[in-house]
């Protein structure tokens, strides 16, 4: 059973939506990195829920204790232990659920790769369990802050309502100035309206985020099996609700000839660079120094506050009506799991870079 992430920075991950606390084991952080427990709080403070009107209304603090691997405000090297407690499960929420499959969710795979399953919250299988990814990642941000690097996510479509430009059409500060962190203002206020819409209907929506990161030195990713973009896609996918993930140009360039869409290489200042960025930072599988830019997809959230037909584990036909607290749009709270999966990936490759040479 795969728990953990990474190759020489790694997370392993613990919990359950409903157990006493969700956490992990972080492992290979340099040692001498300076804590900043703000840091980390607040993104955990931007995937926790509650937040809005239009996420999912149970109160969680999501505090986070560090128990082990840090003196002094600075890492020691060692593995860094922690751990967020539950405090506001709701499991009676559920007692409609435990012999029912929920359309479209993990309920019907988990009971059949395990023989039987948690149904409070969903168990192992709910977007709670992204909190131990966000302090991973927050952790490998505050080292890649030492290099340069920045990482930045932010909601760019919610249903058919999207942003017509790439990234450099936006000022990415005002990614947190809206509940739905879109950095149009006008558009974000659309996409509010919009999933309040569908929240009253007891439906959901799903939308894309967007993500660039700035500063990636040349070289980070291997040339075969872990190319750099394969392992971002990865970590994309890996989160809840993700279904497709793209780079650069991606399904859009498919139509363009090689002539058009060719990064030619030019000198600036005495540094080789590009001319153009389709390629979205990465050639041949290693970054070349250009932003790292590209998009996740994420289905609307499976579960409705409707009725709808399903079976049970006998077969039976039924009908499945939701109760609790549930998002009618997973993307608000996403934003910081996609800086979180992209830090931890790019400071794994940067830190496995160091191998290369002697």
């Amino acid at each position: 059973m795969r728990n953990t992430f990474g190759n020489i920075f790694t997370l392993t991950t613990f919990g359950e939506s409903h157990g006493e606390a969700v956490g992990g084991i972080i492992d290979g952080m340099p040692a001498g990195i300076e804590v900043d427990m703000d840091f980390i709080q607040h993104q955990l403070d931007r995937r926790r829920p509650g937040q809005s009107q239009i996420t999912t209304q149970r109160k969680e603090p999501d505090h986070v204790e560090l128990l082990s691997g840090v003196y002094q405000g600075k890492t020691t090297g060692t593995p860094i232990g922690f751990m967020v407690r539950n405090t506001n499960q709701r499991s009676s929420d559920y007692n409609n659920m435990v012999d029912l499959f929920r359309p479209s969710h993990a309920d019907y795979t988990y009971y059949n790769k395990y023989g039987l399953r948690d149904p409070r919250g969903g168990g192992r299988s709910s977007a709670r369990i992204t909190i131990s990814r966000c302090v991973g990642g927050a952790l490998a941000m505050l080292a890649l802050q030492q290099l340069g690097i920045t990482i930045q996510a932010y909601t760019t479509q919610v249903g058919d309502i999207k942003l017509e430009g790439d990234y450099t059409h936006y000022d990415l500060s005002q990614i947190d100035s809206n509940i739905v962190r879109c950095p149009d203002l006008e558009k974000a206020q659309q996409m509010e309206a919009l999933i309040r819409e569908v929240k009253a209907d007891g439906d959901t929506i799903g939308g894309v985020i967007a993500c660039v990161i700035k500063g990636c030195p040349v070289g980070l990713g291997e040339p075969e099996f872990d190319k750099l973009h394969a392992q971002l896609g990865a970590a994309m996918l890996g989160i809840n609700a993700v279904k497709g993930f793209e780079y650069g140009l991606g399904f859009d360039g498919v139509s363009q000839r090689g002539s058009q869409q060719n990064d030619v290489f030019v000198a600036h200042h005495g540094q080789i660079t590009t001319r153009t960025n389709n390629s979205g930072g990465i050639q041949g599988g290693i970054s070349n120094g250009q932003d790292i830019y590209f998009r996740v997809a994420f289905k609307p959230v499976a579960t409705l506050l409707r009725s709808q037909n399903t079976v049970d584990a006998n077969g039976c036909a039924t009908v499945l009506q939701a109760k609790g607290r549930h998002d009618p749009c997973v993307l608000p709270r996403a934003v910081p799991i996609v800086e979180s999966m992209a830090a931890m990936v790019l400071l794994d490759n940067y830190l496995l870079n160091k191998t290369v040479h002697i």
